[in-house]
This record gives structure tokens, sequence and C-alpha cells, in this order.
């Protein structure tokens, strides 16, 4: 198993969702990665569990001082991994999972050839992704629309990464991710 497990979908696709039930089920082998953000919180969302909610200018001193592995702003706000996060898994002896977009993913397999693992979650199709974004209702279609022209871009690098498993069956799909993360044991 490696030591850095990168799931990374179009907004909509799945990805934290299929991540959260493999964390559950493997949570003795497991630990989620902390992503760090300027975006606000939104209900429900807890600073340290859910993200680390960092101010602007906050972050951008952690990007000088070398503290982010990755880091890109979306949609007007930063998100990134903070060196702390490996750190800490590395402590509790256990593979980190990462949610995060493509750009982030790349550069961890960048950073770390041999300890990552790429998964793109990718939806049944576009028209389809629409349907799961509206049914959000967290959204106008302003944002709507900008999520779904960053699903193309990201769309176009699911060749980069190791595994595509599409999520036409979110159980399905959670049993395919499991099983790439686990490559040894029997999983369905």
């Amino acid at each position: 198993m490696k030591q850095l497990i990168v799931i990374s979908a179009p907004s909509g696709a799945g990805k934290t969702t299929i991540a959260k039930r493999i964390l559950a089920a493997h949570s003795d082998k497991l630990t989620f990665s902390i992503s760090a953000t300027t975006r606000t919180m939104r209900e429900g969302e807890r600073d340290g569990v859910d993200y680390y909610f960092l101010t602007k200018e906050e972050f951008l001193q952690k990007m000088k001082a070398n503290e982010l592995i990755e880091y890109e702003e979306i949609f007007g706000n930063y998100y990134g991994t903070l060196v702390s996060e490996i750190e800490r898994a590395r402590s509790q002896n256990k593979s980190l999972i990462f949610d995060i977009d493509v750009k982030g993913g790349i550069s961890i397999r960048t950073r770390y050839p041999n300890d990552s693992l790429l998964i793109f979650i990718a939806p049944p199709s576009m028209e389809e992704l629409y349907i799961r974004l509206m049914g959000r209702g967290s959204e106008n279609s302003d944002t709507i629309d900008r999520r779904l022209a960053r699903a193309e871009m990201e769309m176009e690098k699911k060749e980069v990464y190791d595994n595509l498993v599409i999520n036409d069956d979110l159980d399905v799909a959670t049993k395919e991710v499991e099983s790439l993360i686990f490559p040894n044991t029997k999983v369905f």
C-alpha cells in the first residue's frame, strides 16, 4: 500500500463521499489529509476537521515559509496541503488519503513519485455531473457553470493519474477505489 493516496475528481463526481467511506472502513490504516483553505466555512463544517480555515494572509505566509506541499487558487480562494499533514500521518504509522484537485495531485506525484497513488474519479457524463451539482442546492447557476468549465479541464488531466474509476454507482465505485488502495486484499 502506498503512503500517499490521492483521490481527485471534478466537483460533484463523488470523491469526498468515496474517500469518507474508505476512511470509515479502514481507519486503522488510513488517515485523512485535511486541506487548508481561505474560503468561508460552510454550515456544519469545523476548523481542523473539514479544513484548516485560514485567512488569505495566513495562507500566503505559509506559502512563503514552504509549509505547503501543494496549493492552488480556485474560484478566488486558496487551497493547499500542509507539510504537517504528512508528518502527522507518519507519526500515526498510517497512509494519508487526499481529497484534492488534479493539479494538487500532480504536485504530490512530482514531489513524492514513489510514495503516491493517484486515483481519478470521473462522472458517467458531463450531463450527470450537471444534475449532481444542481441537486446539491448549495450553489447558484454561475458557480455551477464555473465548476463545469473547470471539470472539463480536470477531465483532460485524468490520463496523468494511475487509475480511472467511473462513478455511475457509488457502492461499486467505492469498492473499485478500495481495491486499488489495498491491492492484495479482497474487498468485494
